[in-house]
């Protein structure tokens, strides 16, 4: 693990929070990804459970590695897990990562709680690391993603052809975003606007 990011990372917002996440949390995310809809742009179809399982095992390796820090989702009312997303591509000498794998249970879909979990991320990338570039991607024809990851306040760099191959052969074009450290102060407004309550600040 490189020192850039010291564990344990643990961010709070108002309803959610994201914690680090380990094999205990496998069986109830297990339960959660088997809704297809979840995997449709997805690399892995994570519905299946031994390619959820080992994508995520392989994910906890990388945190040790220092190239992934996956987190699980916590709904802070019901104490369930949601959902997971994680930190990747990390770069620290030259300040910059990419924030993905971001998936919810459908019935969590449009609630403003990916906007609360892209608060919570961002302001830890910015306020804390000190990070000049935040990364996001999704599939090209991933249109709703695409939409999500622009009002979040993502900015268009353009497509990547052929860049992904799903575990089924599918070959993927993928279509690249970014957020830099000086457009963060105009970004974060709109995220908190967005999100479902306003975040108290824990970090």
């Amino acid at each position: 693990m490189n020192n850039w990011l010291k564990q344990p990372i643990i961010l709070k917002g108002e309803m959610v929070d994201l914690i680090p996440m380990d094999t205990t949390h496998f069986d109830e995310l297990l339960v959660l990804a088997k809704d297809k809809r979840i995997w449709e742009f997805y690399p892995t179809d994570g519905s299946n459970t031994d390619k959820f399982l080992t994508a995520y095992k392989n994910a906890l390796i990388e945190r040790e590695k220092g190239n992934h820090y996956p987190f699980v989702i916590v709904h802070k009312h019901s104490g369930k897990l949601i959902g997971s997303t994680r930190f990747f591509e990390i770069h620290p000498k030259d300040k910059n990562l990419e924030i993905g794998w971001t998936w919810l249970h459908p019935d969590y879909w449009s609630t403003g709680i990916n906007f609360e979990c892209k608060l919570l991320m961002l302001t830890y990338c910015f306020e804390t690391l000190g990070t000049i570039r935040v990364q996001l991607k999704t599939r090209e024809n991933n249109l709703r993603s695409r939409k999500a990851i622009e009002k979040i306040g993502g900015v268009f760099e353009g497509i990547l052809r052929k860049d992904r191959i799903r575990d089924n052969g599918e070959v993927l074009n993928s279509a690249y975003y970014s957020i830099l450290d000086t457009e963060w102060k105009s970004v974060k407004p709109n995220l908190i606007a967005n999100s479902p309550k306003k975040i108290k600040s824990s970090l």
